[in-house]
């Protein structure tokens, strides 16, 4: 549903398709968009809330953690393949 709508689709003709409402529609598109750091998620009801620029920064390091991770993750699965193919594995491997 969400790519439908990223694709153009309009949540109410979706929800006339679907069973889910087009508020529920609405809602994962939301949730999908802060998953993804595409949108920033609502700020708490705090009493320091944050800057522009403190959310401009926050919203880069998300962006810049999920894309470490997923290199971290690329790096992981390269070593074991090639330890698996050379038949030497590294000391301290978890072997995944």
């Amino acid at each position: 549903m969400v790519e439908l709508v990223r694709a153009g689709r309009d949540p109410t003709d979706l929800a006339r398709e679907f069973e889910p409402s087009a508020q529920a529609i609405r809602n994962w598109v939301t949730e999908a968009d802060q998953q993804e750091g595409r949108r920033e998620a609502k700020p708490a009801a705090t009493a320091a809330a944050l800057s522009a620029s403190e959310r401009d920064e926050l919203l880069r390091l998300r962006r810049e953690n999920r894309q470490l991770k997923l290199e971290r993750d690329i790096l992981s699965r390269a070593t074991a393949w090639f330890a698996r193919e050379t038949g030497v594995l590294p000391s301290g491997s978890s072997g995944s």
